[in-house]
């Protein structure tokens, strides 16, 4: 069976809506050019939930998701720090720290990500089992156009990125809501049954614009 590969090099895809179910975006080099940007039309946000799996044999910190505004390059960021060994999310540059958690590389991980303005509270689900509620001092929404980016860090709106930030490795069905989904489909997610989709974000109908060296491929699977 022929595999399909879409590769962008040196230059900016134009933007496309595509259904990646059974895709992944890979990154497979280290720089400070190659992302994918993921677009909505939503400009406001009170509430997320944010889901994404991720692969990677990287030994050093990298950003796993990046939502920058005009008011903040970190409205809503998820970064493993490899040295404290810590997942952190960033909430309008307000940051909690995750601990604990066995980020085991060359293995499929599943990271939900849920943060509420009501309550200021912020929770990971890692590979299906929660962790404890943070409170992050952030009970506003997150105003302002976003740029949402993949595969590096934005230390400025839509740039600033540092290699030594990059992720190198596969992301695969990223989903984001404007609401905290519930733990039961937080669960359903984490065990690929049957879920709404993001409705901010949509892996299976996901507008994106790929930079530099990033492939879109099918998911592979290890045969028996």
């Amino acid at each position: 069976m022929k595999l399909l590969i879409v590769l962008a090099m040196l230059a900016a895809r134009a933007a496309s809506v595509e259904d990646l179910s059974g895709q992944t975006f890979t990154f497979p080099v280290q720089n400070n050019r190659a992302h994918a940007r993921l677009i909505t039309p939503k400009q406001e946000f009170r509430a997320v939930t944010l889901c994404h799996r991720s692969f990677t044999d990287l030994g050093r910190s990298h950003s796993l998701f990046s939502l920058s505004t005009s008011g903040s390059h970190n409205s809503f960021l998820i970064f493993w720090n490899e040295s404290d060994e810590e997942m952190e999310v960033h909430i309008m540059d307000q940051r909690s720290e995750f601990r604990g958690l066995d980020y085991k590389p060359n293995m499929w991980h599943s990271v939900c990500t849920t943060w509420d303005s009501a309550t200021g509270l912020v929770q990971l689900w890692f590979n299906g089992m929660p962790t404890i509620r943070k409170y992050v001092p952030v009970t506003s929404a997150i105003p302002g156009t976003p740029v949402i980016i993949l595969g590096q860090e934005q230390d400025a709106h839509g740039g600033g990125f540092d290699s030594k930030q990059a992720f190198v490795g596969m992301m695969s069905d990223v989903h984001m809501w404007d609401y905290v989904l519930s733990s039961c489909e937080i669960q359903s997610y984490v065990d690929k049954l049957n879920f709404t989709p993001g409705n901010v974000l949509n892996w299976k109908a996901l507008e994106f614009k790929i930079t530099d060296k990033v492939l879109v491929e099918p998911k592979s699977i290890v045969c028996h």
